[in-house]
């Protein structure tokens, strides 16, 4: 693992630890800090959070850690030793709600190719040995 990773790593765990026991602001929802992306040259890290609940929730939550990226940024500098402190940007991940869509999806699709009658299932190696006139192997 590089510097950069580590970095990235120790930004994501201060971060998480900041939110959760420091932080006092109402708008945060239940966040979770996703994942942290660091530049190459440290100056600047995109921190990816996720939040259970509605749109309204979502937005919430995104103003509250707009709104506290100086004292993150100064709290994670004092713990981090790092020369410079890198700038902060906070992103919404979206990859929790997409698999979750995706999920329904998929139990759509399956829902839609389930047989309305019963028999319709049976499997189709075993129609085909019924229909062939073969008989059955029993192992």
């Amino acid at each position: 693992m590089g510097r950069q990773e580590r970095v990235a790593e120790a930004i994501k765990k201060e971060v998480s630890c900041i939110l959760h026991d420091e932080m006092k602001d109402p708008r945060l929802g239940f966040v979770t800090i996703t994942q942290v992306q660091v530049s190459p040259d440290l100056g600047f890290a995109k921190v990816f959070f996720s939040v259970m609940g509605k749109e309204e929730d979502r937005k919430k939550t995104k103003e509250a850690l707009d709104s506290a990226r100086g004292f993150i940024r100064k709290l994670v500098s004092e713990r981090i030793n790092l020369r410079l402190s890198p700038e902060l940007s906070f992103k919404e991940d979206i990859s929790t709600e997409y698999s979750v869509h995706i999920q329904e999806v998929l139990e759509e699709i399956k829902k839609l190719n389930e047989p309305s009658h019963p028999g319709e299932g049976l499997n189709k190696d075993k129609q085909e040995k019924e229909g062939s006139g073969e008989p059955e192997k029993n192992d």
